[in-house]
């Protein structure tokens, strides 16, 4: 079936995406945008069995010429992820798990004042850092500006807006540290 996926998803014929590497496709997946996405080794893009997996698919965005998209070697992104690039960097390290419906964004994509919303002037970005060995839940969203340490767990519905350091367990809307791991 993997055939199915790697001829029915595409780069979208109006984008200038430039992309680097072979994701192992297991569903349907969009790559779109201007700037550019990388893939490691081994970097698996939907899951079989799993919730989504007929319904949905994967969307990688690389809005502006400025954007990238990096996912390091030997990651696993479940079905109906959603990471955009605006105009900085998402960096998703090595050897990582991400749970279903999954979203990471650089930027809020539009300004908070109702005058300032259709200005792309007023639009705010800060780039996004995931570490290695990052375990992520199902629903979880990771917004712009954060950078998240090496081996973390972050729990199902966790809403991360601000930055951790390593080896912590992380949950909640806003997300924060429930635990620290310990090697035992």
């Amino acid at each position: 079936m993997k055939w199915f996926f790697k001829r029915k998803s595409k780069v979208m014929p109006q984008s200038n995406l430039k992309s680097e590497g072979n994701p192992i496709l297991h569903q349907l997946a969009l790559f779109i945008g201007k700037g550019k996405i990388e893939f490691g080794d081994k970097v698996h893009i939907g899951y079989f069995p799993s919730p989504y997996f007929y319904s949905t698919y994967a969307h990688l965005e690389a809005r502006n010429q400025s954007a990238k998209i990096f996912i390091g070697d030997n990651t696993f992104i479940s079905n109906n992820a959603c990471i955009i690039s605006d105009k900085t960097e998402i960096f998703i390290g090595t050897d990582c798990r991400i749970g279903a419906n999954f979203c990471c964004f650089d930027s809020d994509f539009h300004g908070i004042l109702p005058e300032h919303r259709d200005n792309p002037q007023f639009v705010q970005a800060a780039p996004v850092k995931i570490g290695n060995h990052v375990f992520i839940g199902q629903n979880v969203t990771i917004l712009k500006g954060v950078s998240i340490g090496d081996n973390v767990v972050i729990g199902s519905g966790a809403v991360v807006t601000k930055s951790f350091p390593d080896n912590v367990i992380l949950g909640g809307n806003p997300a924060k540290v429930i635990k620290e791991i310990k090697d035992e």
